[in-house]
């Protein structure tokens, strides 16, 4: 689950990696054009920064012409303009409006700038051109920088053999400032490269964590619920397209049975809000156990805009994809992702645990969020008695390697499902492949009181990282932006081979 202002769908972590592949015009006369209040060299790479920014800032009818303006048929055949806008859709619901503050570094075929988004958020761009005429934008990358504006391209380039050092002294700074509890994994190729756990998982009892403690996860779940729904479309029982209604025939809003559709509620998109509202506050947190107790939270509630309209993070929506799983399958939501994702992919130190059944190895949240004091307190008040199909579940840091490498192996779902997941074309919208690099990745992250965990994975650079904590956030997804930085010092160095 994830109370704050981050969308986390897809898009913290690298926050997608939104390839752009787009025809560049020539060359303008040497000199600067601006982007915002910043000069920005006037090469091919920077009138194309420029105009990517003004038109991210317009919105989607803006960003639509920007890719009809500027990509070639080839480039728009392999990613098409509608699997474009739903990368930028995303970042756009995190980052809001974005301010270029500084050119980091610039060449004839590259351009990096930093930029601000809302909420003190700081990004990356990196655009990249080929090296032939007429030069094309090979891809954009967006990493998260670090607030006031450290940026991932700063520092020496980083030897392969250094990382896992340089990383674990990052974490440990953070854990002697009492920053961070938790533990992190590290991998390249499915190689380990650094796996350590830090702080407590009961401060009560003085019980450390460990490498294989059970973390809750937040809204890293509904990756998983994501991944069954595409599952069920594959097998032919449901359309992304189907009315909710034609498989909640009872849902109480009929207003969203006959409007809203699958393809909505996967999208943000549907206009349903969230369950974390008065109700909930309100509730006896024992009482949430199943799909249908989150469900009378919200479910009568008007839709908040016209489903397609808008995209505005929903826990309710995935709440409703459970609801949908649950009805189409004959089974809980909880036995179908267990065997349908867990199950497969080796993951057997996952699942959505009840809060009053004893776990073995399982870490007690920490929260500095509505005490009487600045000490860390237990957030079992906070949470459900149960996660749901939108968030609350478990995993320890190898169930997350597995799962990841369950997914871009082609074992959860096919080829062409497997690379819409990774931030390709829909299937039968494009020609993108689950190994074919060219930006593809992951970057997932959850967080709520005591419990905040980040999922990364670059296909290109063959990076997994996994940050688990048992804090309030940012303390995971801190950490990770940092270890992130790094990484991009192997990747752009030479010595990252």
């Amino acid at each position: 689950m994830n109370r704050g202002s981050l969308g986390h769908w897809g898009i913290v972590g690298s926050l997608a990696f939104a390839a752009a592949q787009i025809m560049a015009p020539p060359s303008l006369a040497q000199g600067t054009v601006t982007a915002g209040d910043t000069a920005v060299p006037s090469t091919e790479a920077g009138r194309c920064a420029t105009a990517y920014l003004a038109a991210f800032n317009a919105g989607e009818d803006a960003m639509r012409r920007f890719f009809l303006d500027w990509a070639s048929a080839e480039s728009l055949a392999e990613r098409p303009v509608d699997v474009r806008l739903g990368i930028y859709g995303r970042l756009r619901q995190d980052l809001g409006q974005l301010a270029a503050r500084r050119v980091v570094s610039s060449s004839d075929g590259s351009l990096t700038v930093l930029a601000e988004g809302r909420d003190d958020l700081w990004v990356e761009l990196t655009l990249v051109m080929t090296g032939d005429a007429p030069r094309r934008l090979a891809g954009i990358r967006v990493e998260q920088a670090e607030p006031g504006g450290d940026t991932p391209s700063q520092g020496t380039p980083l030897a392969i053999g250094e990382l896992a050092g340089q990383a674990e002294r990052l974490v440990a700074e953070a854990v002697g400032k009492d920053e961070f509890s938790g533990a992190v994994l590290l991998a390249r190729d499915g190689a380990v490269l650094l796996e350590k756990a830090w702080g407590q998982a009961n401060k009560s009892h003085g019980v450390a964590n460990r490498v294989d403690t059970k973390f809750c996860l937040g809204s890293i779940n509904k990756l998983f619920t994501r991944i069954v729904v595409l599952q069920l479309e594959a097998q032919g029982r449901l359309l992304l397209d189907d009315p909710l209604g034609k498989h909640l025939p009872d849902y109480p809003n009929r207003d969203a049975a006959t409007r809203v559709t699958i393809r909505h509620l996967l999208d943000m998109t549907s206009g349903i809000g969230d369950f974390f509202n008065e109700k909930f506050d309100a509730m006896p947190k024992d009482r949430l156990r199943t799909t249908a107790d989150y469900l009378r939270l919200f479910a009568s509630d008007p839709l908040l805009f016209a489903p397609g309209s808008q995209r505005r993070y929903s826990n309710g929506g995935y709440v409703v994809l459970g609801a949908v799983i649950e009805k189409v399958t004959g089974r809980s939501y909880y036995d179908v992702v267990r065997a349908q994702v867990f199950a497969p992919a080796g993951m057997t130190d996952t699942d959505s645990y009840e809060v009053d059944v004893p776990v073995p190895n399982l870490a007690t949240g920490y929260t500095r969020e509505g005490g009487r004091d600045e000490g860390w307190r237990s957030n079992v008040y906070t949470k459900p008695a149960r996660g749901s199909s939108a968030g609350g579940g478990y995993s320890t840091l190898r169930d997350l390697l597995r799962f990841t490498a369950a997914l871009t192996e082609g074992t959860l779902l096919s080829r062409p499902y497997t690379a819409w997941v990774l931030g390709g074309p829909e299937p039968g919208a494009g020609t993108a492949d689950a190994r074919s690099g060219g930006g593809q990745g992951l970057g997932v992250a959850g967080g709520a009181p005591g419990m905040n965990a980040v999922l990364d994975v670059d296909l290109d650079a063959g990076f997994t990282l996994v940050v688990l904590s048992n804090y309030d956030p940012p303390a995971a997804e801190r950490v990770a932006r940092q270890i992130r930085a790094l990484l991009r010092r192997v990747r752009s160095g030479p010595s990252a081979d």
